[in-house]
Formats: C-alpha cells, structure tokens, sequence
C-alpha cells in the first residue's frame, strides 16, 4: 500500500477547518467559492463512525472505544486502498499509541500538516464549540486525559492536554512534516498557505492562491454557515465559525484561568512565541 496520507492535524479550534477549505478550493481551482457543505470532497476524517460500522461489516457500539479503536488500522488502510498519491485526513488525535494502535502509523503516512494556536485564545473558541465554560474548558485543555467522546456518528479522539498534543506532533517523524502557527497564517496567509502547497508538491500560482485564501476567508465561511448551516457543527455550539481573531483572550479571558494554562503548558508556550 502506498504512504498517501496526509494529515491534516490540529487541537479542536486551532485552523483545522480553515485550512481544508484554502486547500479544497485551491485545488480544486474553483471561481466561486466553494460550499462548506462540499469541503469534505478534500478528503475524509478519521473518526467517521460510518467508515468504522463499514470495515468491520456490522453496526459497531462506539461506545465501546476500547473494541472500536481496534478496526482503526483497517479504517486507515481503506483510505489508502484507492492508490491514490494523496489522501488528504483531518485528525484532532494527537500522535500516540492508545489501547495498543498507533493513532498515526508511518506505513500509511506520507506528510502531516499540524496547525498550532495559542492556546489562550483556542481556549475562548473550545468553550464556545463544545458549549462549556471557559473554567470548563481550561480543565479540559490541560488533562492529559482529555479527549472527545464518541457520538452517533463520530468515535473518540484522543487529545490529551494542548501541549502534549503539540510536542506529539512536532516530533520527528519518518516523514515530511509542517508545522504551522494559527497567527501566522492571520498575519501572512499567502506565505504559510503557500508552505503547505509546497508541502504535497503542488506549484503556487500567485492569482489561484489570492483567490483560494479570499474564498477561505472567515468573512465567507460565516457567511455560508449563516445561509446554509455547517454540517459539522456540533448541536451544543451557537455556530462554528467564530471570528478567528488573535488575542482575544487579553479581553474575554479570566485572568487567572490564563495564569492556570501559563503553569501548566508555559513550556511549549515559551518555545512557540506564546508567552510575553
């Protein structure tokens, strides 16, 4: 089998999402922009609980992880069974081994693209997704059990706090591998996107570029989800698309749930710019 996958990776509500649809309409070289609702024909995710019910020729319990998490590696092989050079997964896993599988496995893996963002401001967006509050979600940001439970639809990611999750992977890796921060591609869009096309050897035209990232832009996507609704918005959450701004937390943040995440994850923080 070959090493198609490319991961798409993050910790929830750190450009995940942003980043799937800048590569959907670049590659696809849309002149309109593409519909949200369409953003999957990029590639596919890894805790689609159909695709698990598919591989193991029955209705599987997902509630029962454990069990589950034993069909990934043949999830991930059918991925890659169609020969393609690129497969494109989203993952919120962080890049371990759980209940004896590996979340990631090299043999399968032919680059990752990893978006970080602070985490005092990923924390404002993690609360208002998964409808917590902000104490809440500091509690969950820094567990190092911390994971999304599985749904109807969807079966567990493993995250484990926002800074073990980061160092997992940003490790080194038998692979090529990106790591991109969330305010750097705020900052300068055509720069770090142009990065990840480089990344699966896609050449960077100037004008698709320009209109692939204004067809991403925040702007448009809440838009859409305005007029149309986002299927992957989770039922608890208002909307998905918030204002994907930076330093919102110097406003919006308690300042002593920021000190909380500052002494527990300041490390990892200090090491990519986000400590002051």
């Amino acid at each position: 089998m070959k090493r198609s996958i490319v991961w798409l990776a993050s910790y929830p509500k750190s450009g995940n999402t942003w980043m799937r649809v800048f590569l959907a309409n670049y590659l696809l070289n849309t002149r309109a922009p593409l519909p949200i609702n369409e953003v999957r024909r990029l590639g596919t995710g890894d805790s689609i609980g159909g695709a698990y019910h598919a591989v193991a020729g029955r209705t599987l319990d997902l509630s029962r992880v454990a069990e589950v998490l034993q069909y990934r590696p043949k999830v991930l092989r059918a991925i890659v069974a169609n020969n393609a050079d690129v497969n494109f997964v989203k993952t919120h896993n962080a890049r371990v081994t759980t209940y004896g599988v590996e979340m990631i496995p090299a043999a399968l893996t032919r680059a990752s693209i990893y978006i970080m963002r602070n985490p005092l401001d990923m924390v404002l967006s993690y609360a208002r997704h998964y409808g917590m509050s902000h104490a809440d979600a500091v509690g969950r940001i820094t567990h190092p059990d911390n994971a999304n439970l599985p749904t109807e639809t969807s079966v567990a990611d493993f995250l484990g706090t926002w800074d073990g999750h980061v160092r997992s992977w940003v490790k080194k890796a038998p692979w090529a591998q990106l790591v991109l921060r969330y305010e750097d591609m705020l900052d300068d869009p055509a720069t770090q996107f142009s990065r990840a096309l480089r990344l699966i050897g896609v050449p960077v035209e100037p004008e698709r570029l320009e209109r692939a990232i204004r067809f991403a832009s925040f702007d448009e996507l809440s838009r859409q989800e305005a007029a149309t609704g986002f299927i992957e918005k989770p039922e608890q959450s208002e909307k998905f698309f918030g204002k994907g701004r930076k330093d919102q937390w110097k406003t919006d943040l308690d300042p002593a749930l920021a000190d909380i995440i500052r002494d527990k994850m300041g490390a990892t923080m200090k090491r990519y710019g986000y400590l002051e």
